[in-house]
């Protein structure tokens, strides 16, 4: 579906709400870096997209659990308002008693977090001929210092007092007309070799053939600090000045790249590392997923003649690891070479620490649930220790399937990281045809997962991945690139692969690969999860549930109808002696957009946007 004609589509109109009370809104304490590396520990408030630097959304919190989930009740909602119900995906933040969210059509409000009132409300003005693929989503903000920033759908990022909501700084990074735009939230990181605070954000619109970048910023100024682009070949800055190119300046991995009689994919390669990063403190590491190459038409990447398992379209669908002062990259594992079903590879890579079983020594390690259906566990401490990078064997320690049956790949090799292809690659057109046969294809491109967050409990030290089980009619066609245009080279149908169930939530063991427990859901589960060490797993469904249940054995303890389907990230936190969860309702993204059988199924849904918060009831014993 092509974004101009997208019939939600209206005119959005710059607003800056005053306080809804009478007076204005108390100044609040600033957020200090030391606040933001101390997320995860910390209750009263919620500083990060993720709940830490790690992204492993785990709360130590405790007050509610097990025996006492079932009681839960809403201690308020929020309607964000107006005719802009579309998927409201955000993570929320938490400081000082305010909750900031962002919703669609680039929106954020705060709000007080005792009463839902709003307190203040910024609405970007978007212009007509913004290009989002998957729905006018945000998925979040950060905060530091007496500022919150998001992205906005124009290809800019945007900073605000805290406080008031007035605009400090707004920065563009691209051209929106072409198909940049922004819809993961940015992070703050600290470099630690310089001292200095960064704002680490990246971009979006892989599907019309731009190259993706990871900007750091100035958080004070929004000035960039340093850019790095995602496929190979691309020169990077730093400083305002051209630094390094990704990988190998000759980008071999592209057969038309800069030595190539062709430029088209590779002047359009994609990689966009549009989610939110996790950080390596230790090693001075922004750690993010990048996009799929473009386009999805894979032989648009293969020498003409050549088998396209030769060719790995570098640095896109994999994890990237990038030096926090300089933007170099300095590791990269690839989840899918020359991917050609749009797995991509950008939704969260968890960090984590475990003892290796066998021989009893602390591992440090990145767990990634990709689109293409694999469970991929890395030593993020060999992955990032010198040459060898992409894929270096070593640092490779397990890809497991995590949803049933993956057609593309029976596995992966563990000598040479790459993957045991199944040859379920599409083909090219035969006969001056204009569209290939039709291969069948699973997971299709909305993934095993796509981008809503897994979680990581370090009591159960199982990770909680909200999966699909679905699958794709898919072929190949004929494309030219055109600026502004779907830059695809291929068609596809959604299809269902089970008849009882779409959706299935998965807990699984990092260590060996082991699914321990799962919950099946009939509609496609597209909302985050997150843990507690109350032995919790919360998420929401697109049938409008939000749902917890028991982090050990699965079992379903509790759930709320919020009257949308929820397809956002929970959260939790502390204030006045009492733990709240948060999370927002409001159906939409990619699914019903781009879903075949799906777009059908969750027709019933109903559009809405709100915040809900829950806790226990007042003076509750339990």
């Amino acid at each position: 579906m092509k974004p101009n004609s997208l019939k939600f589509r209206q005119t959005v109109l710059a607003t800056l709400v005053a306080a809804a009370c009478s007076s204005p809104a108390m100044a609040s304490k600033t957020v200090s870096w030391e606040d933001i590396l101390n997320d995860d520990k910390t209750t009263t408030d919620v500083l990060s997209y993720g709940l830490g630097l790690k992204a492993q959304r785990y709360s130590p919190l405790t007050r509610i659990n097990t025996k006492n989930v079932d009681n839960l009740v809403p201690a308020w909602s929020f309607s964000f308002g107006g005719e802009k119900q579309r998927g409201q995906e955000a993570q929320a933040l938490v400081h000082d008693g305010v909750i900031y969210v962002t919703a669609s059509y680039s929106r954020i409000f705060a709000i007080d977090a005792r009463s839902g009132k709003r307190l203040w409300e910024y609405e970007a003005r978007l212009p007509e001929d913004i290009r989002p693929c998957c729905d006018v989503v945000n998925r979040g903000a950060a905060i530091y210092g007496d500022k919150i920033y998001f992205g906005t759908l124009d290809a800019s990022i945007v900073a605000l007092n805290k406080d008031t909501g007035k605009v400090a700084w707004k920065k563009k990074f691209g051209d929106h007309k072409i198909g940049y735009t922004m819809t993961g939230a940015p992070f703050v990181v600290k470099d630690q070799k310089s001292g200095k605070v960064l704002l680490v954000h990246g971009s979006s619109g892989d599907e019309f053939g731009v190259v993706g970048w990871l900007f750091a910023r100035d958080p004070d100024t929004g000035e960039e600090v340093w850019a790095r682009p995602m496929v190979e070949g691309h020169m990077g800055r730093l400083n305002g000045q051209d630094s390094t190119p990704t990988g190998d300046a000759k980008a071999p991995s592209w057969p038309e790249g800069p030595d190539g009689k062709k430029v088209d994919a590779w002047n359009h390669g994609g990689g966009a590392p549009w989610q939110t990063a996790s950080y390596d403190v230790e090693k001075n590491m922004v750690v993010i997923g990048a996009g799929n190459p473009a386009p999805w038409n894979t032989w648009h990447r293969t020498k003409e003649g050549d088998d396209p398992r030769n060719w790995d379209s570098l640095f896109t669908s994999g994890q990237a690891y990038v030096d926090a002062s300089t933007g170099e990259l300095k590791g990269f594992f690839q989840h899918t070479p020359n991917d050609a079903w749009d797995f991509s590879g950008n939704n969260s890579v968890v960090l984590f620490e475990y003892k290796d079983p066998k021989t009893g020594k602390l591992v440090k390690a990145s767990a990634h649930a990709d689109r293409n259906g694999f469970f991929f566990v890395t030593d993020r401490e060999k992955l990032t220790n010198g040459a060898g990078y992409p894929n270096k064997p070593t640092s490779l320690i397990g890809a497991w399937p995590f949803v049933e049956g993956i057609t593309w790949a029976s596995g992966f090799d563990l000598k040479t990281g790459k993957p045991i292809e199944k040859g379920n690659r599409p083909q090219l057109p035969k006969d001056g045809a204009e569209k290939g046969e039709s291969i069948f294809v699973s997971p299709p491109f909305l993934g095993g997962t796509n981008w809503m967050p897994m979680s990581y409990s370090q009591k159960t030290e199982l990770f909680y991945i909200p999966a699909n089980h679905w699958a794709m009619d898919y072929w190949t066609e004929k494309l030219t690139y055109k600026a502004g245009n779907a830059y695809l080279g291929q068609g596809f149908r959604i299809k269902r692969l089970f008849d009882d169930h779409v959706g299935t939530l998965r807990a699984m063991d990092p260590k060996t690969g082991k699914i321990v427990w799962e919950h099946k859901e009939k509609f496609p589960l597209w909302a985050g999860t997150m843990t507690t060490a109350g032995g919790l797993v919360f998420t929401g469904t697109s049938d409008g549930y939000v749902k917890a249940f028991d982090a050990k054995n699965g079992k379903e303890l509790w759930k709320f109808q919020t009257g949308s389907g929820v397809v956002s990230v929970p959260i939790t936190w502390e204030m006045d002696g009492e733990q709240y969860i948060g999370i927002q309702s409001g159906y939409g993204g990619a699914v019903p957009l781009w879903g075949g059988d799906m777009a059908d199924l969750t027709k019933q849904v109903t559009q809405g946007g709100s915040m809900w918060v829950f806790k226990l009831p007042k003076g509750f014993k339990g």
